[in-house]
């Protein structure tokens, strides 16, 4: 059964392995925060290559399904020219929903990072967790909880952003 995995104080190198790429994850995050989007960013690495990233399009797409996530395993396959993602490392700077944890699932990515926890979609510990459900045929190494105020910091800007909308708006 997976479970969270925890770096020990000791293990630097992880850390700024990880930190490297979750920044660019929080850059695509404050890409959808500036299109008016809610603030996710994604990227696959394979090895220490970044083939993918993207950020939460739903509003731009008119496409329910364009979240971060989605969007990232969608080009990391057009990428690798193959949908077993076995060999990636999948940064997000929100916990994944339930049907992204679904992608992951298939994709068979083996390493999840994740920033923020989402108390009302998370399918990764918070309101289930599809990436440790020992009935599915993969479970990846989640590591949750990783700059996790960098991320929470760009969710509270966004729904203080449209909460401000709706006041100018008379709502």
């Amino acid at each position: 059964m997976t479970e969270s995995v925890e770096p020990s104080a000791g293990d630097d190198l992880w850390a700024r392995k990880h930190a490297r790429f979750m920044e660019i994850a929080l850059k695509e995050a404050e890409a959808a925060l500036s299109e008016g989007e809610i603030p996710v960013g994604a990227v696959i690495v394979a090895g220490d290559e970044i083939v993918a990233k993207a950020h939460n399009q739903k509003e731009l797409l008119r496409d329910p399904s364009a979240h971060a996530e989605m969007l990232a395993i969608t080009q990391a396959a057009a990428a690798l020219d193959r949908w077993r993602l076995t060999d990636t490392t999948l940064y997000i700077t929100l916990e994944p929903c339930a049907m992204c944890a679904g992608a992951i699932v298939q994709a068979r990515i083996p390493l999840v990072v994740f920033g923020a926890f989402d108390d009302k979609a998370g399918a990764a510990g918070s309101l289930m967790n599809l990436l440790a459900d020992i009935r599915l045929n993969h479970q990846p190494e989640v590591v949750s909880g990783f700059m996790a105020e960098e991320s929470k910091q760009l969710m509270l800007a966004f729904f203080k952003k449209m909460r401000e909308k709706t006041l100018r708006r008379g709502g």
